[in-house]
């Protein structure tokens, strides 16, 4: 068998060590020396597998774990000094195929989970809101109501003190009352004080100094079911002391917002709005009883209430007769400051926009919910039905001067609106039967814009 040059070294080396634990060399060898023994195979093996490892403890500890004895012993051999040193570095080689990496540090290669410390679900991406380009952008497409409620909402939310600062409208002082034993709530309109002079509500009317102040009490939603004062005549410091009641169960006390709506009289023109006042009812003692002091605020927006009137039509064909039962009114308009109003109500018929003949009821004495009850008849040919419109006008009468104007609508082909109309289509509809509605009362120049039949009538 024949060996390499470095296997034969590696051999060598593996002799010189092992031959001390045997004695088989004269360094070793004591006075009486012990029978040899014979090395095999085996041993040999063996011997090697030991001096790999103790190869591989001596580089890790840099030597420090190799007995001095065998140091010692190979160098006092001079003899075998150079295979030494050869067999060393062959070894030293040999060893560095095995050694493994100690100074090297651990590096852990677990990938890194970015999504570990937030488990939250993925919510899928919702698509992008298209946003309007600047061309589609118009004032038309403003809603000016909405703009109008954010700006009601930062105005409650002012104190007492911040609104009388900010608007200089005035106060008004009030108190409420709930009666159990019948469910009525009583309001009382005591007085005001400090309210603002004509000319700072209206530029037109910079010769009036004075106002003559009035107010209508309402419980809204339900503003249609109101009441009015008396009207005081050029003061800024009105004292009404006037009591008005409305039936209404307990419960529903506090889903009510009173409204007190201050308004400035005027004969020749239109009533002016000076403030008002919304106090909601949520949460008071009502029963105990309120008296309160409130600061007047702006109107949102001017409201023309002319009151409303409530009218029944029936058609007879057979007779050719057409019946118009006027049968009341409320919260008319107020065109006298002393005595209240004395209303009346005067009916036109016009064919053809022109005036055929006028019938009106009788007057009620100091009142702005006037209850007729009275029926007016005219003669109309089914043909003349199609032509034909009705002028209703709401008076006020006086004796000694003219009748003053508080309201009109005209119903039939010329009508003012789309209750009106409505109205007169119920009634052809059911002939022989009466049908009844409310109207609400316009001005005259409303009325002329949009209906001949009116302009027709004076």
């Amino acid at each position: 068998m024949l060996l390499t040059n470095t296997a034969k070294k590696i051999l060598e080396n593996v002799w010189s060590l092992a031959c001390c634990d045997y004695s088989c060399c004269d360094c070793c060898h004591e006075e009486t020396h012990p029978p040899v023994k014979k090395i095999t195979k085996s041993d040999i093996q063996h011997s090697f597998r030991d001096s790999i490892s103790r190869l591989d403890s001596t580089s890790s500890t840099n030597e420090s774990t190799t007995p001095k004895s065998v140091r010692e012993r190979s160098e006092s051999d001079s003899v075998s000094r150079t295979d030494s040193v050869s067999s060393a570095t062959s070894a030293s080689q040999f060893s560095f195929e095995y050694r493994k990496p100690t100074t090297t540090p651990i590096i852990d290669m677990k990938p890194i989970e970015f999504w570990a410390a937030n488990k939250e679900a993925i919510q899928p991406k919702q698509g992008r809101r298209r946003l309007p380009s600047e061309t589609e952008i118009t004032i038309e497409n403003f809603q000016k109501d909405l703009y109008e409620s954010e700006k009601i909402n930062r105005e409650t939310c002012l104190t007492d003190e911040e609104k009388l600062s900010k608007y200089q409208l005035g106060q008004i002082h009030f108190g409420l009352q709930y009666e159990v034993s019948t469910n009525i709530l009583v309001v009382k309109i005591i007085e005001a004080k400090e309210l603002p002079p004509p000319y700072c509500l209206d530029e037109n009317k910079q010769d009036m100094a004075h106002s003559n102040p009035y107010c209508r009490v309402s419980l809204i939603p339900d503003s249609k079911n109101s009441h009015q004062t008396s009207v005081q005549r050029k003061t800024q410091e009105p004292t009404w002391n006037e009591y008005f009641m409305f039936e209404i169960p307990f419960k529903e006390t506090g889903e009510r917002t009173l409204e007190i709506l201050v308004k400035d009289f005027d004969k020749f023109s239109r009533h002016c709005n000076i403030g008002q006042v919304h106090f909601p009812l949520e949460g008071l003692n009502l029963v105990k009883g309120i008296h309160t002091w409130k600061p007047l605020s702006p109107c949102v927006t001017d409201r023309h209430d002319l009151g409303e009137l409530l009218l029944s039509l029936n058609y007879l064909p057979s007779a050719g007769r057409l019946n118009i039962d006027v049968i009341k009114a409320k919260q008319l308009l107020q065109t006298d400051i002393i005595g209240g109003s004395d209303p009346f109500v005067k009916i036109t018929l016009v064919h053809f926009e022109k005036p055929v003949k006028t019938k009106k009821t009788t007057f009620k004495k100091n009142t702005l919910d006037p209850v007729f009850n009275e029926s007016i008849s005219f003669n109309i040919t089914p043909q003349q039905l199609d032509t034909t419109s009705l002028v209703i006008t709401i008076w006020d009468y006086n004796s000694k001067s003219k009748d003053d104007f508080v309201g009109r609508i005209v119903l039939g082909k010329y009508a003012t609106g789309p209750h009106e109309s409505s109205h007169w289509t119920r009634m052809l509809q059911s002939h022989r039967v009466a049908v009844a509605q409310w109207h609400s009362m316009r001005t005259r120049q409303e009325c002329d814009q949009v209906s001949p039949a009116s302009i027709a009538v004076p």
